[in-house]
């Protein structure tokens, strides 16, 4: 039983001198197009356009823009380069949202 101790307390001890040298790694920065919809929230209330949505798009640094009409059906399917704009019947815009 001794003769089974002493290596396992030996790789113990090797593996334990390892864990002081190891680094973090750093937190992944966004791909470029990455929707950011915090950016764009002073749109809601204002009227679903083409301009508004030209701008949208700009100021959320997304890849695509996605209207959501008002009651209708949208896919669950999740893009990060997407940003989504819902409106009401007023063509009012409601929420935006990225995916």
């Amino acid at each position: 039983m001794i003769r089974l101790i002493a290596p396992s307390v030996t790789v113990c001890l090797a593996l334990a001198g390892c864990a002081g040298s190891y680094a973090a790694p750093e937190p992944a920065r966004p791909a470029p197009g990455t929707c950011d919809a915090g950016a764009v929230q002073s749109y809601v209330g204002q009227k679903a356009n083409g301009e508004t949505g030209a701008a949208i798009l700009a100021g959320s640094k997304a890849r695509a823009l996605r209207w959501g009409p008002p009651n209708s059906a949208w896919t669950m399917d999740y893009r990060e380069d997407r940003v989504n704009v819902r409106y009401d019947a007023g063509m009012t815009i409601t929420a935006i949202t990225c995916g």
